[in-house]
């Protein structure tokens, strides 16, 4: 049940970023609109704590702000994902990709902070 809140949370950030950013562009159905919330959750998993190990460096060098490259990263890599699946989902540049990363982690940590899991 918490994968679901926490994936339906994702969705809703999205699409809030994507209505608020002019640089992220989205002409699909809402499932597909999940099936980008589910590619940004799977990479948030997989890879990010990988790239985290690598660049732990620069992230302590930067204080925590390099995070906020990998997750700019990690939106243009779900965004490559979603064209080669056909999604409709487009980030225009990289700086896109850095404040959409901004506004989704801000939406779903509020999100997530507003909807409780009582298990």
């Amino acid at each position: 049940m918490k994968f679901l809140i926490r994936w339906g949370c994702n969705a809703l950030a999205i699409y809030a970023a994507i209505k608020l950013l002019p640089g992220l562009t989205f002409t699909g159905a809402w499932w597909q609109l999940c099936l980008v919330a589910l590619i940004l959750g799977l990479l948030n998993a997989l890879v990010r704590p990988l790239l985290e190990f690598l660049t732990c460096p620069l992230i302590l060098l930067t204080l925590g702000l390099f995070v906020l490259v990998i997750n700019a990263m990690l939106l243009l890599f779900t965004s490559a994902i979603a064209n080669a699946l056909d999604i409709p989902f487009h980030i225009a540049s990289f700086w896109s990709a850095f404040w959409g990363a901004l506004v989704i982690s801000i939406i779903s940590s509020l999100l997530s902070l507003l909807v409780t899991d009582d298990e």
